[in-house]
């Protein structure tokens, strides 16, 4: 392990962070999109398994955090379905 004064050499100087304003922004278009809306009926499923599973074995705490986790993706599957 070196303890003493280190260092370092370069030939890039440090730049400062753009500020927010400048950096580049992703948009979003409000087309409805397959792929999501099947990526959130499979997530839905899945945890809604998950949580009936937990609940079948006695841990109600677990369960509810599963329950939560699909009623997500079920208003995320409403959603996609009011904008079609």
């Amino acid at each position: 392990m070196h303890n003493g004064p280190r260092t370092v050499t370069t030939n890039r100087q440090s730049r400062p962070a753009a500020p927010f304003d400048a950096r580049p922004r992703r948009f979003t278009s409000n087309r409805p999109d397959p792929q999501r809306s099947q990526n959130a009926q499979r997530n839905y499923e899945r945890y809604l398994a998950l949580a009936q599973a937990q609940a079948r074995s006695g841990d109600t705490i677990g369960a509810e955090n599963y329950y939560q986790h699909a009623e997500h993706y079920f208003r995320s599957m409403s959603a996609d379905r009011e904008t079609t």
